[in-house]
């Protein structure tokens, strides 16, 4: 059977990009049993609780939740169980070099399969003040006033 090519998103955590200031993006792949694969490919996935952990030099995904399998048997997986995740030595050095310097925290952005692997996006992220979002809430309702007022323009209405 021939591998399934693109990009098919399972899961995206769209509440990370409003309560976190994303400086950076990663793309790593995941340590995953059979029945937690074929969840994902059901579309079956959150990222809620979700933030990635430095232990022994290896980078960990906590809080994920995944479903059990329907047609799972006995060999189902722990929904919430902690899984690794697959970077190269020099991605991971970096990431806990800037995870110890100041106060950032891993924010898995989203799930989705890569030319059949399961792959997550995860952000170095730095928590917005709430000053912060309702600026950003205000520069983007103004700059959708704008492109209104544009379109209605070209259309001749204003």
């Amino acid at each position: 059977m021939p591998r399934e090519q693109g990009r098919k998103v399972v899961a995206s955590n769209r509440k990370a990009r409003h309560d976190y200031a994303i400086l950076d993006t990663y793309e790593a792949g995941m340590a995953l049993t059979g029945t937690e694969v074929k969840s994902l490919r059901a579309g079956r996935a959150s990222l809620v609780d979700a933030f990635g952990h430095e232990s022994n030099g290896e980078i960990f995904l906590h809080g994920m939740h995944i479903p059990e399998y329907t047609q799972g048997t006995w060999t189902n997986h722990e929904p919430r169980r902690v899984r690794k995740l697959l970077l190269n030595r020099d991605e991971i050095n970096k990431m806990i070099g800037k995870l110890r310097e100041s106060g950032l925290t891993l924010v898995p952005l989203s799930v989705y399969f890569h030319n059949g692997y399961a792959k997550v996006e995860l952000g170095l992220a730095k928590g917005k003040k709430s000053y912060d979002k309702r600026q950003d809430m205000a520069t983007r309702d103004a700059q959708r006033e704008i492109t209104r007022a544009m379109g209605r323009r070209s259309k001749g209405m204003d």
